[in-house]
């Protein structure tokens, strides 16, 4: 009965406002001014299908990440399990991860697994930080003397929330590491402090051996890639860590949307602003669909010729690659450095 009613009820709809099967934008208008049959997106068949079909992004021959594993791999993930520490490794989906950590190297994030930030290529998580760990620096310390590395890169998330944005806990990290492991050099890689050149210097006073902060992109592309980060401001960090002596360091994100002569403005604006002894650039890799997308891939040749331009400009080491992230072979950067300081 309740049937016979409904479709009663849509009789007298339909006999009151006629109208097509398939809704009004069925209803026929006549021939129409213009067609957008090929503007439809079509990647069937061969060679894509249609006229108009969606780049392949695919990645190339030349982009290949070896699987995790090997006794030192499962070494470092148990000692970084059992201490309960954060590496940008792993937070980052990093290719390398395998590679780096059988090698028995890695780059610990301190000041916890949250940042304050939304950077458009960064797939660490986003939010605000609910507890800031005043222990960390003990742990840290503590398991970096079980690995027996000479060199070590800690990095961290931004903690824009802080008043010193984390500098009181960096430079204690360091003090630490390098009373419990002497031999061992210590590369940081830091944050802006929003600018803050108190904060700067609280984390230079400590002395690292290396200390780098990210450029990422150019110019153009700065404040779609890095929101709440300024350009200028990154280079004015640059000079700092100049100023205060230390090995300064930096890297840039190829694929994301610059063009290459853009690559080299920002080198002669990174050497401008700090004559930073190394410069790290890589290809971008997209973490998730909700993050930046990938213009390019950019061909191993051409980070062959950023390095090339790179040493030209005055960097004294430069690593170059598709593979390459801030932190890769880092322990080997670090050897150059000391050589070519010595030699």
């Amino acid at each position: 009965m309740n049937d016979e009613r409904s479709s009663s009820a849509v009789e007298r709809t339909l006999a009151r406002h006629p109208r097509p099967l398939g809704g009004d934008t069925a209803r026929s208008v006549g021939v129409g001014a213009f067609s957008l049959s090929e503007m439809i997106l079509d990647n069937s068949g061969p060679g894509g299908g249609g006229i108009h079909h969606l780049s392949d992004r695919r990645k190339p021959e030349w982009i290949r990440a070896r699987m995790p594993g090997g006794e030192g791999y499962l070494k470092l993930k148990a000692i970084i399990d059992e201490h309960r520490l954060h590496t940008v490794c792993q937070e980052a989906n990093c290719p390398n991860l395998g590679e780096c950590w059988n090698r028995g190297t890695a780059t610990i994030m301190i000041l916890g697994d949250t940042c304050t930030r939304s950077c458009g290529f960064c797939n660490v998580k986003t939010g605000r930080p609910p507890t800031l760990d005043l222990d960390e620096p003990r742990r840290v310390a503590q398991s970096l003397a079980l690995l027996g590395l000479k060199h070590v890169v800690i990095t961290s998330v931004n903690r824009d929330e802080l008043p010193d944005g984390g500098a009181a806990i960096w430079a204690e990290t360091i003090h630490r590491v390098h009373e419990a492991c002497p031999t061992m050099s210590v590369e940081v890689l830091v944050g802006d402090f929003c600018g803050d050149m108190g904060a700067v210097k609280v984390v230079c006073d400590a002395r690292p051996e290396i200390i780098s902060h990210n450029l990422e992109t150019v110019r153009r592309m700065h404040p779609a890639v890095r929101p709440q980060a300024r350009y200028q401001r990154t280079l004015d960090v640059l000079a700092a860590f100049r100023a205060h002596g230390l090995v300064t360091k930096t890297g840039l994100m190829a694929g994301i949307g610059e063009r290459d002569s853009e690559v080299l403005e920002a080198m002669d604006d990174i050497q401008k602003a700090s004559k930073a002894d190394v410069l790290t650039i890589g290809q971008y890799l997209q973490p998730t669909r909700n993050h930046l997308p990938i213009d390019r891939w950019v061909h191993p040749d051409t980070f062959a010729m950023y390095k090339a331009e790179a040493l030209a400009r005055g960097f004294r080491v430069c690593e170059s690659g598709p593979l390459v992230r801030s932190s890769y072979h880092a322990d080997d950067q670090a050897v150059r450095l000391d050589q070519r300081a010595t030699g």
